[in-house]
């Protein structure tokens, strides 16, 4: 994205509407046909205090050496969560909605959130990175979706 203007803020919030009206926490603009490096964030959408976090651009700067597993959803393949292995911490850097240079550094359900949403930036779903091929292959029919789409990356 080369330019941040109200153009793309609309964009931004249209993402928003979108992921509240699924109950997801994060979206990324591929998940909705949109072919741009920009991620939105909600982890507490309830809570109107709580500013969803914007990410232009967003590079990944440093991980941890520290994994976690944790269990993952997404809203492009619905009904599905599996395990899926992350570093702890991730710092990355990005644009805000205004345009202004950021870093940050997350862990917990943000890190992952951030580190799962940016995958999508690059083509990677979170099934590509589960290691037991059995439950995967399981989860997926159960729920209609092919093994075979998977492009396992673990």
């Amino acid at each position: 994205i080369s330019k941040v203007d109200d153009e793309l803020r609309q964009i931004v919030r249209e993402m928003l509407q979108t992921m509240y009206s699924k109950d997801g926490i994060g979206l990324a603009a591929p998940q909705v046909g949109i072919h741009k490096q920009l991620v939105v964030i909600d982890l507490e959408p309830e809570n109107a205090a709580n500013q969803p976090l914007v990410l232009i651009n967003p590079t990944i700067k440093q991980v941890s050496r520290d994994l976690s597993v944790a269990q993952e959803g997404c809203l492009s393949i619905p009904n599905v969560y599996l395990d899926v292995k992350r570093p702890e911490v991730v710092e990355i850097a990005y644009k805000d909605e205004y345009g202004r240079p950021r870093t940050l550094k997350a862990n917990d359900l943000l890190g992952r959130c951030i580190q799962h949403e940016m995958d999508h930036l690059n083509g990677v779903v979170f099934v590509d990175r589960v290691e037991n091929s059995l439950t995967l292959a399981q989860e997926l029919s159960k729920n209609g979706f092919s093994y075979q789409a998977v492009k396992p990356i673990a």
